[in-house]
């Protein structure tokens, strides 16, 4: 049998106030559930705590030790129950969150500025991981939640697609193609072109996405990153195809973005949870502040688990 803090509640309040009919009123309660609740706890401990008459109740030598006691239980427990409730309501706390490296630097500093904004005791822990190591991040636990590029599906985790991320031509404004408004696949047959490792998860999208449609690029540079491929852009060697999300308009300005056309050719970017689990305080405020962003309207991403 577990003990009862409702029994020890009961009994600290009868005997601070003197008796039943007082305590039953500050508690909300019936003189009878009370009672019930004293009598469960003695039976418990094997012990009577109050010597009941008609007329006046008070305690035992045996209730009197355990009095203080019983006070900190329940002043404990009192503390403990608000500063949850407190955490619940305000959001406080810290979280892990998981990301590609490309969204922590395209999507996440505006979240960021807004949950810094709303919640600027908080800490944000980030981890840095390719798409298959944020999935796993949150499926262990490491992490509350993953941003990451929507591809493998897992029976235990829930993924919502938070916006489309195109493949586009990257060059110096001074190639052969800076002016077009779009490049078409076609365009870029002669190109010097820099791509990514073949194990990276934009390769691999990539190639996935153009074999489908039978066209096939063979690059001249291969580099295991984005920032590598964009750093080698702005020194004039070669062009690339990456991820609109890998370069912000204006953060280079002597590179050019183009849209790629004749097939557009996009990525999700989503956001993954695991099934059935629920957020922390600090977590949840954060997840509020992605669904405003990217879904002001009544659509939600995952319902709260209560």
């Amino acid at each position: 049998m577990k003990i009862d803090f409702d029994g020890v509640q009961a009994f600290v309040t009868v005997a601070e106030l003197g008796g039943f009919n007082k305590a039953a009123h500050q508690l909300h309660i019936t003189q009878t559930a009370l009672t019930r609740r004293v009598q469960k706890l003695e039976a418990y401990l094997g012990l009577k705590l109050f010597d009941r008459t008609t007329r006046s109740v008070s305690l035992t030598p045996i209730g009197r030790d355990f009095l203080q006691q019983a006070r900190a239980i329940v002043s404990d427990m009192t503390v403990a129950v608000e500063r949850l409730k407190d955490l619940s309501q305000s959001g406080r706390g810290h979280f892990t969150l998981a990301c590609v490296p490309t969204m922590a630097s395209h999507m996440l500093p505006n979240l960021i500025r807004h949950y810094a904004k709303a919640q600027p005791d908080n800490r944000i822990r980030l981890l840095d991981a390719s798409s298959h190591e944020v999935r796993e991040s949150v499926l262990s636990g490491k992490a509350e939640m993953g941003i990451a590029i929507n591809g493998e599906v897992h029976a235990d985790l829930v993924e919502t697609p938070l916006f489309d991320d195109p493949l586009m031509f990257i060059c110096r404004d001074t190639h052969p193609l800076h002016a077009k408004k779009s490049v078409t696949w076609t365009d870029m047959r002669d190109a010097e072109l820099i791509v990514v490792s073949g194990f990276m998860a934009t390769r691999i999208f990539m190639d996935y996405q153009l074999a489908k449609r039978g066209i096939r690029l063979n690059g001249n540079y291969e580099v295991q990153h984005h920032a590598t491929a964009i750093n080698l852009v702005a020194a004039g060697v070669g062009c690339a195809i990456l991820p609109s999300s890998t370069l912000l308009d204006g953060d280079r300005p002597h590179i050019r973005k183009i849209p790629l056309i004749g097939p557009v050719v996009k990525r999700k970017v989503a956001l993954i949870q695991r099934k059935n689990v629920s957020l922390s305080p600090a977590a949840q405020a954060f997840f509020d502040i992605i669904q405003k962003q990217y879904f002001p309207a009544p659509k939600k991403l995952l319902r709260k688990k209560k």
